[in-house]
């Protein structure tokens, strides 16, 4: 009876691999597996229908696990027709008075009907069970664990492969391997010679053993790392050198793997960090490093960004209820209710949005406030914290204490994986938008009339008076352009977190230390001092993994370096400066 019993494994082992060698997304199949089960289902030898079934392992058909469930549950039925026809049916919970149920037929998924077409209720007496053994019933849960080897959804197909792996199921393996000859997708074959070696790593020759560590190896997966780990500690017991010192190999270039993963890994989210800081820093090295003015409020004008790009993402959809400050009356402003891509374009359209929001704010404050404190640096500074205190109240008492969430874009909420690497659409938008508006802040400073008055001002404030210029509106303009890009990072930043009512304070230190190191003054220098310090910041909060003591340690080493250059690493004279 041994031999049955191996020979029927084998008919359904050589089914599962034929199965999954037919189903070719290139090639459509000649039978739908819905018509797979109801040959397996009308087949009276035990052996044949395991192999029937075992046909479908690789489809990613749906049907296929909600049949072998109403199978295994006794909810299958085969219906012999007035014709002598057997038709396999499940039952639905649709009943009527005399307990006559629906039957939705297993080979198409329509309601069973009669010879006029019309639908056909059963009564019990009219069916018989469909039967199922101990045998059966693993041979059909075989399938369900591999139906989402075949499923069209990358993510689902990928995941069970690497499901299969990590088990180590040596029966699943010639099932992995008739898989890779159809896959045409490059991450899943990749997870599929993983799986392939994760499962050949628990053979008992060492000589596949030994291939399988080569092939691990080669991949550098950190998936696979415990369990070759788990390879190793059993070598060495065993005394099985080759094998230890295969294992060890196949685990240092996983930890090599790692290392340079997350090298780039933080090279990359220090460019992004060191971006937001360099847009939020360039507005105050126009405010405070052309025009001397100390603006404490400057991380208000990032906090006007933000809420002016959640302000947009409800114009753009069903509108937003809000309440004025002071008088307490609410608000509801209507909305545009778009959908689809047209309601997606909201983020672009909140970047002018910010940034004229932020200008109109930092230019009623120059006009306000500021004019009367220029040369006034101390009560610059008192005014403007003064003035920050209550813009932070007001957006307390209008958009509420708690923070609110602004939800990304289709286009901006997904990534690349290079190399194991994860690069975050957003954080490349923002880099990316980052180097365009240095790029525009260095044309308007040095290829425009205006860049040309701003700096004339700056230089020398009465000499251009004398020459004509009207340095009051120069410098209401100027302080606009400055607080306008603050606004700029504050859109970015709403990619990167939440929006609250006091998140500019988050930014307004590090951005007066960018534009000190920088030099006072020098846009080039804020913006290496800015990459550098969000590099220096991420690569510290990574090896310290503590983003408090890392932030501290960089502070230290700032003070640490004006305490040696006072002056920051690139410093601006003019006239007014000697």
């Amino acid at each position: 009876m041994a031999w049955k019993s191996f020979l029927r494994s084998l008919l359904f082992t050589i089914g599962v691999v034929i199965g999954l060698l037919a189903h070719n997304p290139a090639m459509a199949a000649p039978e739908t597996a819905r018509e797979t089960i109801v040959r397996a289902i009308l087949t009276m030898d035990d052996g044949q229908r395991r192999a029937i079934i075992g046909s479908l392992a690789g489809q990613g058909d749906e049907a296929i696990r909600e049949l072998f469930t109403a199978w295994r549950q006794d909810s299958l039925f085969i219906y012999t027709s007035p014709a002598g026809d057997k038709i396999p049916v499940e039952l639905t919970d649709d009943k009527d008075a005399n307990g006559a149920q629906a039957a939705i037929r297993v080979d198409n998924g329509e309601p069973l009907k009669d010879a006029a077409g019309q639908p056909l209720r059963l009564v019990g007496t009219k069916l018989v069970a469909v039967e199922h053994d101990a045998k059966l019933r693993r041979a059909m849960r075989s399938i369900v664990d591999l139906l989402d080897l075949g499923s069209p959804v990358l993510a689902k197909r990928v995941q069970a492969i690497q499901t299969l792996g990590v088990a180590q199921k040596p029966d699943k393996l010639p099932v992995l391997q008739a898989r890779s000859q159809v896959e045409t997708d490059a991450e899943a074959r990749l997870a599929l010679r993983e799986a392939i070696a994760l499962i050949q790593l628990a053979d008992p020759s060492d000589t596949i053993k030994l291939k399988a560590l080569d092939e691990l190896r080669e991949l550098h997966s950190s998936h696979s790392y415990d369990l070759i780990k788990a390879a190793q500690a059993k070598a060495v017991a065993n005394t099985k050198p080759e094998v230890a010192a295969a294992a060890g190999a196949a685990l240092a270039a996983i930890d090599h793997h790692k290392s340079v993963v997350k090298f780039f890994g933080t090279l990359f989210r220090g460019l992004s960090a060191g971006s937001i800081l360099l847009v939020v820093a360039l507005g105050l090295a126009i405010t405070f490093g052309l025009m001397g003015v100390i603006n404490m409020a400057h991380g208000e004008m990032i906090t006007v960004g933000a809420y002016a790009t959640y302000i947009t993402q409800h114009v753009f959809g069903e509108g937003m209820d809000f309440t004025l400050p002071f008088v307490r009356i609410a608000i509801h402003l209507p909305g545009l209710h778009l959908t689809g891509w047209a309601y997606q374009l909201y983020f672009l359209a909140a970047i002018p949005i910010g940034f004229l929001s932020a200008a109109l704010v930092g230019i009623a404050l120059e006009r306000s406030v500021i004019r009367f404190l220029y040369r006034r640096p101390l009560e610059s500074l008192l005014a403007t914290f003064g003035v920050s205190l209550i813009l932070q109240q007001l957006f307390k008492l209008t958009f509420g204490s708690n923070n609110v969430n602004v939800d990304s874009p289709v286009y901006l909420s997904s990534n690349w994986t290079v190399f194991d690497i994860t690069f975050d659409w957003n954080r490349v938008f923002v880099i990316g938008f980052a180097a365009v508006i240095v790029f525009g802040v260095w044309l308007a400073l040095t290829k425009t009339p205006l860049g040309l008055l701003i700096r004339c001002v700056m230089q020398n404030r009465t000499m251009a008076a004398c020459m004509g210029v009207r340095t009051e509106r120069v410098n209401m303009l100027t302080f606009g352009l400055g607080s306008g890009l603050a606004g700029l990072a504050g859109v970015f930043v709403t990619q990167l977190g939440t929006v609250g009512p006091s998140m500019g304070q988050e930014y307004i230190v590090d951005s007066f230390m960018t534009v000190v190191v920088g030099g006072v003054g020098s846009i080039f220098g804020t913006v290496v001092s800015a990459l550098g310090i969000g590099l220096a910041d991420q690569s510290i909060q990574q090896i310290l993994l503590n983003p408090v003591l890392g932030k501290i340690l960089v502070l230290v080493a700032i003070i640490l370096f004006l305490q040696w250059r006072p002056t920051g690493l690139f410093s601006a004279r003019s006239r007014s400066l000697d």
